[in-house]
């Protein structure tokens, strides 16, 4: 049975310390579980910060890149597998494809498109994975009033919203992943 692969969103910055460190603390528990890492390909940022760690484990990092952030987000050349694509189109549908579950860092407006385009796949029947969101020192908690506001109104089923897995702490994340997985 082949190890479970993680797609991380997030930051191609790296924000505050606090920020790195839950970064870190998430890729060595995803190592901790013998998982493997599916990102964005870049060195920088979080997205290195994650990128690097799980190497460092001995786990295996596949990156996707499109041609047009090969060297904005400086490429990462020292992982197990780069992927080069034509487009951010085909790098979502790529790491989608080879991931097993979604998760979201903090990150920025890159971050958030590809948990929300991950979410609604999931709410139209494109794939049934989990989807969770690591809302470290509450990074998301305005995103997730906006949501709940959002259902309030109406616009958002609760039935939706509910199939978020949301955690403060890497740990209980991955373990709410692993009992949502698509077997």
């Amino acid at each position: 049975m082949r190890a479970h692969r993680v797609c991380v969103y997030c930051g191609s910055r790296s924000g505050s310390d606090e920020f790195v460190d839950a970064a870190r603390a998430f890729a060595n528990a995803l190592a901790d579980r013998g998982w493997d890492l599916v990102y964005g390909g870049g060195n920088v940022g979080l997205m290195g910060v994650v990128a690097d760690t799980v190497m460092a484990r001995g786990r295996e990092v596949t990156g996707v890149i499109p041609h047009s952030l090969f060297d904005v987000e400086v490429a990462h050349r020292g992982i197990t597998e780069l992927l080069e694509v034509e487009s951010m189109h085909e790098r979502k549908a790529v790491m989608a494809a080879r991931a097993d579950a979604f998760v979201a860092l903090p990150g920025g407006l890159g971050t958030l498109e590809e948990l929300f385009e991950a979410v609604t796949w999931h709410q139209i029947g494109i794939h049934a994975k989990p989807c969770g969101i690591l809302n470290a020192f509450g990074f998301y908690d305005s995103l997730l009033e906006f949501l709940h506001g959002s259902a309030d109104a109406g616009f958002v089923s609760r039935g939706h919203l509910e199939r978020i897995i949301v955690a403060d702490e890497p740990g209980e994340l991955l373990d709410a992943l692993a009992e949502r997985f698509a077997d």
